[in-house]
């Protein structure tokens, strides 16, 4: 019985994150077909990432009310997977991600997370670690941005 709710309570797991529909994958391959760039390896930037943001301004003291946004949006879709340690839940823990990665390559990250994961070598390896993709949570910009304020709250900017 036991074997039977875990098995359950993953089933609905992956369901949750893999809540992809078909209209925002051929919306996501039609423009990833139609960019140079994205069709190039050698035209990404390890520093910057794939996608749309290519300059993130960030204030030297942490937006709080952005960060606390950021936490409530992280809890619903990044927590399964992601704890703010550095211990490994699903996916790598948080702690330290925004010392370790420029803006840009974080917010590309959560937004574009196939095109990296497809041409970043550093989440191939990682990904070889975790074995399961990170899944697009089809996040707006203004989510991915109250995220990573959440994230530079989790590594001590006050």
């Amino acid at each position: 019985m036991k074997k039977l709710i875990v098995f359950c309570l993953v089933g609905i797991f992956i369901f949750a994150c893999s809540s992809n529909n078909n209209e925002n994958k051929a919306e996501q391959s039609s423009s990833e077909e139609n960019s140079s760039a994205a069709s190039n390896p050698s035209n990404y930037d390890p520093n910057r990432g794939e996608g749309k943001f290519k300059d993130v301004s960030l204030a030297d003291q942490l937006d709080v009310t952005m960060a606390d946004e950021g936490k409530v949006i992280a809890d619903l879709k990044c927590a399964s997977c992601h704890k703010l340690t550095d211990e490994k839940l699903v996916g790598p823990g948080w702690r330290g991600v925004s010392e370790r990665r420029k803006p840009e390559w974080i917010m590309n990250f959560i937004t574009n997370p196939d095109a990296m994961l497809d041409k970043d070598p550093e989440l191939q390896a990682q990904l070889e670690l975790c074995l399961v993709r990170m899944p697009n949570q089809n996040l707006s910009d203004d989510d991915a941005r109250k995220i990573l304020e959440f994230m530079r709250k989790n590594d001590g900017v006050k």
